[in-house]
């Protein structure tokens, strides 16, 4: 297990404009080439944060699907972030997870935005996902899953044995400004409570419903210190996590050893 450097892109998303942010976000990414390993885009970075999106909503064999696996392959890198996807009927958030050897997995967000109706027009997603990448194991999630702390529990001896079923959790989110207080504690907690680097990379700006974003992206480590954080403007920044200190604080303090064991339904 290397250390990982991973790149937050904190974006102003452009407003149901899937082809402008392709552009958009591709020109920000750009430059990362052969500088890191993993990139996060936002959540719904193809249009931002609207039930309204609904009815643009691109399959998998869409242009978004294809621009990010183009991008991990020029980056040589994985690319994540969320858009809505149509599966049949359906329409997920789905957070895509590329890899530059051609590789797409997907997670769909599970716990759905009921203050915004969000539960009304999409479906949830179910399962869990956790991705192997560079020798790290990824839990790729979105948004509102922050506030559920049971889905993300980081539990020993399940997905791998005598592990932690993953090292890095990924929040992706359109966030307001109004709860920026829980957003900055919430991470914390989930990086303390499951031995574990968290990032959450939020967007800035306001959307086509008036809302405001004031990004507060981040990178915590597993005793709940910020490493890298940004403020509310549009930024990219790479963060190199540890490997060594990770294992070590483990090896320290292996409270993990003491975790519930339980069935999620």
């Amino acid at each position: 297990m290397d250390d990982l450097r991973v790149s937050i892109i904190q974006g102003d998303t452009r407003w149901h404009d899937p082809a402008g942010n392709r552009v958009y976000y591709g020109d920000l990414i750009a430059p990362l080439k052969g500088m890191t390993d993993l990139v996060v885009l936002p959540e719904t970075f193809t249009s931002g944060f609207s039930n309204e999106a609904i009815g643009d909503a691109e399959t998998m064999d869409g242009p978004t699907v294809a621009w990010i696996r183009e991008q991990a392959a020029q980056l040589d890198a994985a690319v994540t972030g969320s858009v809505q996807l149509r599966v049949g009927d359906d329409v997920f958030n789905r957070m895509l997870f590329a890899t530059p050897d051609g590789g797409l997995q997907h997670y769909d967000k599970r716990h759905l935005f009921r203050y915004a109706r969000e539960h009304e027009r999409y479906a949830p997603g179910r399962e869990r996902l956790t991705v192997d990448w560079r020798g790290w194991r990824i839990c790729p999630l979105v948004c509102y899953d922050l506030r559920f702390p049971v889905f993300s529990r980081n539990r020993f001896d399940v997905e791998r044995p005598g592990q932690l079923d993953y090292d890095l959790a990924l929040y992706v989110a359109n966030w307001p400004a109004a709860r920026a207080y829980p957003w900055k504690t919430l991470l914390r907690a989930r990086a303390i409570e499951n031995l574990s680097y968290v990032i959450g990379v939020n967007r800035v700006g306001t959307d086509g419903n008036g809302i405001d974003y004031s990004g507060d992206s981040a990178v915590i480590d597993f005793i709940g210190h910020a490493i890298s954080e940004c403020t509310d403007q549009q930024i990219v920044t790479t963060t190199t996590l540890q490997a060594t200190e990770l294992q070590a604080h483990r090896e320290r303090f292996p409270a993990m050893l003491d975790g519930d064991r339980f069935n999620l339904v």
